[in-house]
């Protein structure tokens, strides 16, 4: 007698973890660590660009806001077409979107001309992060899955922090357009590998049985027992075929969610650019050289590298609907305390490491909470829209940051200002885990 099907997510669950696995979550990490790359490396020629073109800084802002359009473009675009054609060919063809323009951008001889070339870059790497995201998910085990996620993750991170020290050294040997050229021609380097290597999601092929094959041979890498290789695999979050990937983020039960979600991401990627575009500039009218704006400024992105790795772990022995609210609301009371230690350079420092530890780690755990909220079917779809909503909040924040320097009229109101959205966010969050204790057993189960 046949055996029955089994849920594909419950044999990763119950697997050891592999090197298979190990491989296709450093894929990610390397993928996404090209994205970061490309996306930081506008800011880190824009000085060479200000001097050899002889523009302003206003001047440059349409290439910065041209690549943000562009990533949110692809949030929206990709994530739907990720859920229909495969997460696999998606990041194939979004790698190759951005390997190209940035390459490609290494030719402008003007800002309009860097401007568009950016837009099309952002288109591909707005469906770079979301994609990766969801395909590390579907790879990991439920006993580990924030902690590997969050680590694959961690490439975006590292792709800044990478972009700063390759700048430093190519600019002075091939100028600005070498730092573009070494941007473009990784990713494309890359992605033959992507290609012979990068399998497709198991949640998504288990959907189709015409991918049954192609199933079966990835079961056979990530578990080899002999027992697996005849089995017949479902996915048990499979939904009615006829809904759209979009539409299923609305349907009873997760329509709430879905905007409670985008609200957090909207509130927390604000005050992240808020803080990034313009902090070192108050803090340097507050009386402190560059270097030491720059330095204290660093640690948003060392606290949340922090942050995001030791929360992972704590929500994988408790839940993430358990620490993300917590954790906003301590990064909406760090950024109050702040202000108040701006006069004390040791505080201080204290003060902007506990910010990048908890908003920085929730935003880095955010984009796991969405892969487990919807179906496989609308999976890519679920985050890419809500970086999507996130990243017109980083758009706002970044453009408004000089507005809400007038409106608080000092540096400690900034800061109890910025504290705000962080807080909307936390509150969002904790509706988010009251809806999650009231629902049918059956609701919960998808996520």
């Amino acid at each position: 007698m046949q055996d029955k099907p089994i849920d594909i997510s419950e044999f990763i669950d119950n697997s050891p973890l592999s090197r298979y696995q190990i491989m296709v979550l450093t894929l990610c990490f390397l993928i996404v660590l090209l994205d970061g790359f490309d996306t930081a490396a506008i800011g880190y020629i824009a000085p060479e660009l200000i001097s050899e073109w002889g523009i302003s800084r206003g001047q440059l802002a349409p290439a910065f806001g041209a690549g943000l359009f562009g990533m949110l473009i692809g949030n929206f675009a990709f994530g739907p077409v990720a859920d229909r054609l495969g997460r696999k060919r998606v990041l194939l063809l979004c790698t190759l979107i951005f390997g190209l323009g940035t390459l490609v951008s290494a030719r402008s001889e003007s800002i309009t001309e860097l401007a568009l070339l950016r837009f099309a870059t952002g288109i591909g790497l707005g469906g770079v992060l979301p994609n990766c995201i969801t395909l590390s998910s579907e790879y990991s085990p439920a006993r580990h899955r924030m902690l590997l996620v969050t680590l694959s993750y961690a490439g975006f991170t590292a792709g800044l922090a990478l972009g700063g020290g390759v700048a430093s050294q190519i600019i002075p040997l091939w100028g600005w357009q070498g730092v573009l050229a070494a941007g473009g021609l990784a990713p494309l380097l890359l992605l033959p590998f992507i290609a012979w290597l990068l399998p497709e999601s198991v949640c998504y092929l288990a959907g189709r049985p015409d991918k049954a094959a192609a199933l079966s041979r990835i079961v056979a890498r990530i578990n080899p027992d002999p027992r697996w290789r005849l089995r017949v695999f479902r996915h048990e979050n499979a939904v009615p075929a006829g809904r759209s990937p979009a539409g299923l983020l609305f349907i009873a039960g997760t329509r709430a969610r879905t905007l409670l979600l985008w609200l957090t991401f909207f509130c927390c990627l604000f005050v992240f650019y808020l803080l990034t575009n313009w902090m070192p500039t108050i803090l340097r009218d507050h009386g402190y050289s560059t270097a030491q704006a720059a330095r204290i400024s660093a640690m948003v992105p060392l606290g949340g590298a922090v942050g995001g790795v030791l929360m992972a772990m704590l929500m994988d022995r408790i839940g993430a609907r358990r620490v993300l609210p917590w954790l906003c609301l301590l990064a909406a009371l760090a950024l109050s305390a702040v202000g108040a230690a701006l006069g004390d350079g040791g505080w201080l420092f204290a003060t902007v490491f506990l910010v990048g530890f908890s908003l920085t780690g929730a935003l880095n755990n955010l984009s796991i909470l969405a892969a487990t909220l919807y179906p496989t079917q609308a999976r890519a779809t679920g985050v890419s829209w809500a970086l999507a909503a996130g990243r017109a909040g980083s758009i706002i924040g970044s453009m408004t940051g000089a507005l809400l320097f007038a409106a608080a009229g000092s540096a400690h109101g900034f800061f109890a200002w910025a504290a705000a959205p962080v807080l909307a966010g936390a509150l969002a969050l904790f509706a988010m885990s009251r809806l999650d204790a009231n629902a049918p057993a059956a609701l919960k189960s998808q996520s």
